[in-house]
């Protein structure tokens, strides 16, 4: 029996731990932790409303031996005179303090802590802290939002105050992104841990000694000797037995000393591009500025040449009657937009399938071959075929019939969620001439082009953008963008290179059909030019 037992026990560890998977990657399942938070809170009330009612029992019999006590106490000869009194003290020195013993020794929290043991299985881990963190600093810089910003809550798109964060939560910041050797983020958050602590914010776990200790190495990693050297000093100035710091202070003096003047200009040239990684490529800050809305204008000229219009495809028989809206996004490549293209309901059930299959986005090695995760595809994602509900073949057909190619060869219908700061960087979604064996197993050629579905709003944040082109399309719920990743000729459209914005604030839901080349001979037909 109890080596069952710890098999029993023994299984349900192994399948949690792999049922763990990337908590902070969709917001969609991170739901679930909510109702799984809110249930340990009333389970954690009954526990507090049990030892109260303990603590009462026990204090009204602690006065009830007071009030006693302190008349016995005036002339015990009298009071045990009595042969009641005397009957009375045998009896509860004999049993009653037995069973306030027993009262006090009373565990109540036994079902608070099973309950809590068993869904601890459940809780995020080291990682999903730690990827939740660098999703924060990942929006800092994309979105170019100073600290104090982040820390009052006070995010772009948010419709009134936030959750703030405190001294230690900066500090835990702070911390993440010095375990990763990101000295300008640790800078960063331990400047706004010191600045809420001087502003006599409490704090229960982090002073201000442990902070500048922090601050004053990582700005000395960042080559800022005079800065490193004042919070030293500053350091010393609250702990003078301070032994790193006493040693810290004469390096530092001695490499200050050592070290030439540099010109105005050059400094801050080096105060400008500290912390930025050696691959910061002019095409990641041209991904940041189209996230953030600064990306290219049209003249308007071309824009002129951009228009909305209601669409049968060619008087399909299914659109003569009710043809649907159609708007034109960008014009080269060619991509528009799709209106009130899906229900709520549709959506509804696409996420309700594809929520319990949802696992971490992958992407293919380029060198191997082999699926694995990447720290530039934050989220997860789920397939759906026709055969899994009636929605996803209705929905399939919807898109053969509005776009004219065959989605007989297409890939399954992917559904995906953005966690905290979710995002892909700039990527193809075709298979390149470097890359000739991309979709080789599965026998249907190459992606000829992308169908991409908004499922919901964002409040701020979460745009595709297309960095070759300066193109940037804001997710709208029941909505779907379109384009072709080749050409007529068959080769790929390079100009498609395109990215999902990390979401800033809001649940991005989306859902993709990649259709491919099989089955399009006489519905694209092929040419030997290179055009659009």
């Amino acid at each position: 029996m109890a080596l069952s037992l710890w098999w029993l026990v023994h299984l349900l560890l192994v399948t949690s731990s792999c049922a763990h998977n990337d908590f902070y990657t969709s917001i969609g399942q991170m739901t679930d932790l909510l109702f799984m938070e809110k249930d340990l809170v009333a389970s954690l009330k009954d526990y507090i409303t049990a030892e109260e009612d303990k603590l009462q029992r026990i204090k009204r019999w602690a006065e009830q031996l007071d009030v006693l006590s302190a008349a016995a106490s005036q002339d015990p000869e009298g009071f045990l005179g009595h042969p009641v009194n005397a009957f009375k003290l045998m009896k509860r020195l004999n049993t009653e303090w037995a069973e306030l013993e027993s009262l006090v020794l009373t565990d109540t929290s036994d079902a608070f802590i099973s309950n809590l043991t068993i869904q601890r299985q459940r809780f995020p881990n080291d990682d999903d802290q730690t990827g939740a963190a660098k999703a924060l600093m990942r929006l800092q810089d994309t979105y170019q939002l100073d600290t104090d910003t982040i820390s009052t809550g006070q995010l772009p798109g948010s419709s009134s105050a936030g959750p703030v964060l405190t001294v230690d939560d900066c500090y835990d910041l702070g911390k993440v992104a010095y375990s990763e050797a990101d000295y300008y983020h640790t800078e960063l958050w331990m400047v706004q841990a010191l600045k809420q602590l001087d502003q006599r914010e409490k704090s229960g776990t982090v002073d201000a000694v442990t902070i500048l200790d922090y601050l004053s190495y990582s700005v000395y990693q960042q080559g800022e000797l005079e800065r490193a050297l004042d919070f030293t000093r500053r350091l010393l100035e609250l702990d003078p037995t301070h032994q790193r710091a006493t040693g810290n202070l004469k390096y530092f003096e001695y490499q200050l000393a050592k070290q030439k003047k540099a010109e105005q200009s050059e400094e801050e040239e080096r105060r400008q591009s500290r912390g930025r990684p050696d691959d910061y490529l002019p095409e990641r800050r041209k991904y940041e500025q189209l996230c953030r809305g600064q990306g290219v204008r049209m003249t308007p000229r071309r824009q002129s040449r951009l228009f909305c219009r209601y669409y049968d495809n060619s008087r399909h028989p299914r659109y003569v009657i009710g043809p649907v809206k159609q708007e034109d996004e960008w014009d080269r490549p060619r991509i528009v937009r799709f209106h009130d293209i899906v229900s709520d309901g549709e959506m509804e059930k696409v996420k309700e399938l594809a929520k319990p299959r949802l696992r971490r986005a992958t992407i293919s090695n380029p060198v191997t071959g082999v699926l694995e995760t990447a720290h530039y595809r934050i989220s997860k994602s789920a397939w759906l075929g026709a055969f899994d509900h009636p929605v996803v073949g209705q929905i399939n057909q919807r898109i053969q019939d509005i776009t004219g190619l065959d989605v007989s060869t297409a890939e399954d219908l992917q559904v995906a969620n953005y966690g905290v700061g979710g995002q892909y960087e700039p990527h193809f979604d075709f298979g390149r001439k470097d890359e000739p064996d991309a979709f080789e197993e599965l026998g249907t050629g190459n992606r000829i082009a992308t169908w991409l579905l908004y499922m919901s709003d964002v409040q701020a944040g979460g745009a595709t953008v297309f960095t070759d082109v300066g193109a940037a399309v804001q997710p709208k719920k029941g909505t779907a963008v379109f384009w072709y990743n080749l050409f007529p000729s068959g080769e790929g459209d390079y100009r498609t290179r395109h990215a999902a914005c990390p979401v800033l604030v809001g649940n991005k839901w989306v859902s993709n059909k990649w259709i491919h080349e099989r089955g399009q001979e006489f519905r694209r037909r092929c040419d030997l030019q290179q055009s659009d």
